[in-house]
């Protein structure tokens, strides 16, 4: 008899990255819901990435995100990374640029895979390093009319 990770849906699909894109535009949850469903699916894991009202305890007023023309391709990479580490039946990533209220969306990432750790595992890599190596600035500016940049988000 064979086994359950000889099942085709057990494994990474070939092409499993969906959507990848940086916009100016606001972003939708179902639509990187969409990009990631798959039949051989077992678990889906989402994260959305909102502007707070806070920060390093002051208040915040907006923000604008900013990127280098390389951020998209380095978006890119990493996704490769993470269905390369992991069995990714499908994967996206969204990040927003341009000026945010508190509440808008900056970030939408989604993994399927066969079952539902897995799909924790790998959407939790991808968001922890799109944060840390993405060339994505921040730009926020507080209630008591202070600024600051942040680095890489």
């Amino acid at each position: 008899m064979a086994s359950t990770h000889d099942h085709p849906g057990e494994q990474a699909a070939q092409d499993p990255i969906k959507l990848i894109a940086i916009r100016d535009e606001p972003l939708s949850v179902d639509e990187v819901l969409r990009a990631v469903g798959d039949d051989a699916a077992g678990g889906t894991a989402l994260f959305v990435g909102t502007v707070r009202n806070h920060d390093g305890g002051a208040d915040v007023d907006t923000l604008g995100y900013s990127c280098h023309p390389s951020a998209e391709e380095e978006m890119r990479r990493i996704a490769g990374k993470v269905a390369a580490e992991y069995p990714v039946r499908a994967l996206a990533a969204v990040h927003r640029v341009g000026d945010l209220r508190v509440g808008d969306l900056a970030v939408v990432v989604g993994v399927s895979c066969p079952h539902r750790g897995e799909a924790f595992e790998a959407c939790r890599k991808l968001i922890d390093d799109l944060k840390h190596e993405v060339p994505i600035w921040k730009h926020q500016r507080f209630s008591d009319g202070t600024e600051e940049w942040v680095g890489a988000c």
